[in-house]
């Protein structure tokens, strides 16, 4: 394989998540096995599979000055025989993995090997990348209000900035939603979070069971989530 540049910290930050996705990412037993066929070591083993990903990566990549175990890696990871009983799940990463690769010129390939493709240099680039995402997502139903960032002047900067103001119009669309005008995880909890003498104000389904009051708890569990923690990543990374 010929030497792969590093990736920078937004890069492997972003690979990172999505291999290491609390709910849809790499087991931590994956990632100790990868990391071992890779001959990564995996220097921080008891943080969140997210983080001891990064960490191994950025070790590896530090110490040999190329990529290229981030791309074996990936390799090992996205095998199509590990996801026969599960053909969504190789989708679904695949497609995560490629909205991060694309600006590096590479793309993971049906066979699950990444190899390299064109990088978006200009506006016009980025508008046919633009159209090809909207049309992906809009075969798999996004949601409409995503659809919005695959706008050609953000993709142009990024896939990953367009994330970052996907995810900062949550707040936007939660005030909204509800009439609150509080902020991040105070917003949340007093939008979605269940009371024991009132309903909240906004409701994901009609909470008549234990497994709806799950569900919604669940769903107050991921949005905080994404508020807390998301934009402060970012905002570490670009101010670094």
């Amino acid at each position: 394989m010929d030497q792969i540049p590093r990736f920078n910290p937004q890069q492997l930050t972003a690979i990172a998540k999505v291999l290491g996705d609390t709910a849809k990412g790499l087991t931590g037993s994956e990632i100790s096995y990868f990391l071992n066929d890779c001959k990564i070591p995996d220097v921080s083993p008891d943080m969140t599979k997210w983080k001891r990903l990064f960490n191994a990566f950025v070790e590896w990549q530090n110490e040999k000055r190329v990529g290229n175990h981030v791309l074996m890696f990936i390799n090992r990871a996205m095998n199509p025989v590990q996801y026969t009983a599960d053909l969504d799940l190789f989708a679904s990463r695949r497609d995560e993995l490629n909205v991060v690769l694309a600006f590096c010129g590479m793309t993971v390939a049906e066979n699950g090997r990444v190899r390299r493709a064109p990088v978006a240099q200009n506006l016009a680039d980025a508008m046919e990348r633009a159209r090809r995402l909207h049309g992906a997502l809009a075969n798999r139903k996004v949601h409409e209000d995503v659809l919005k960032f695959c706008k050609a002047e953000l993709l142009d900067e990024n896939y990953f900035h367009a994330v970052f103001e996907a995810m900062q119009s949550i707040a936007s669309k939660i005030r909204a939603l509800s009439g609150l005008r509080s902020d991040g995880a105070d917003l949340v909890q007093e939008a979605f979070a269940l009371g024991k003498t009132k309903a909240p104000v906004l409701a994901i389904n009609n909470l008549s069971t234990e497994t709806d009051e799950g569900e919604q708890q669940g769903f107050v569990n991921l949005v905080d989530r994404a508020l807390r923690d998301y934009p402060k990543s970012i905002g570490a990374q670009t101010q670094g």
